[in-house]
């Protein structure tokens, strides 16, 4: 678990943001396991935001060591204010690296709406579309992620690893990989300079 974790704080950060409103997602050909959220029946509850804010920092601290405290400390943050965007992605980052794919969407789904400007949950939808076989559908929403947030780097990373592993290029790869190569980590630069060394002709290819 704790590898998967540290795969998705490394290509998203938390924002203690919170926003208006979501609707329900569904995920074709995903994981059919779903864990019932315990706030789905509460939406008329009264909200509590500075509660959800609290149990979300709690979350967040023990998020690598202790999922499962996690886990129940997010869902009691989404029982005091379902709205709190937050939460469902990291409650999503949890169910992500359980693999429960359609409990994971849907998270990251409230989130993407909740969190209008930020391109976190967008980018963890698309790895969980990708997980799922849906490459067009995660391409789509690495690209909402960029438009959110022109030439955020875990988006570009995510997306131009992906069409590289699919030989989907587009006009767009070659700058993406130039980018990855200048402003990535050390793991990161060097796998695009070794896309970029591969074929001299990569530039005159994907442009066309």
């Amino acid at each position: 678990m704790s590898s998967y974790i540290e795969m998705f704080r490394q290509l998203t950060r938390v924002f203690l943001v919170a926003a208006l409103v979501s609707p329900a997602f569904t995920l074709a050909g995903c994981a059919s396991r779903y864990t019932p959220s315990p706030y789905t029946s509460g939406q008329d509850q009264p909200r509590n935001p500075e509660r959800a804010r609290m149990l979300h920092r709690r979350a967040t601290t023990v998020l690598d060591e202790n999922p499962e405290l996690a886990e129940r400390l997010l869902r009691e943050a989404l029982a005091a204010d379902i709205y709190h965007g937050p939460s469902h992605n990291n409650l999503g980052i949890l169910l992500l690296a359980r693999d429960e794919l359609y409990a994971a969407a849907n998270e990251f789904q409230w989130a993407r709406k909740l969190m209008p400007g930020h391109p976190d949950p967008r980018v963890n939808l698309a790895l969980t579309l990708e997980r799922a076989g849906q490459t067009n559908e995660a391409i789509a929403a690495y690209d909402s992620a960029l438009a959110v947030w022109d030439k955020y780097l875990p988006a570009l990373q995510g997306k131009t690893r992906l069409q590289v592993s699919t030989g989907e290029l587009d006009n767009t790869t070659h700058e993406a990989l130039q980018a990855i190569a200048f402003r990535g980590d050390d793991a990161w630069r060097a796998w695009a300079n070794l896309q970029l060394s591969r074929d001299r002709g990569f530039s005159e290819r994907t442009q066309q």
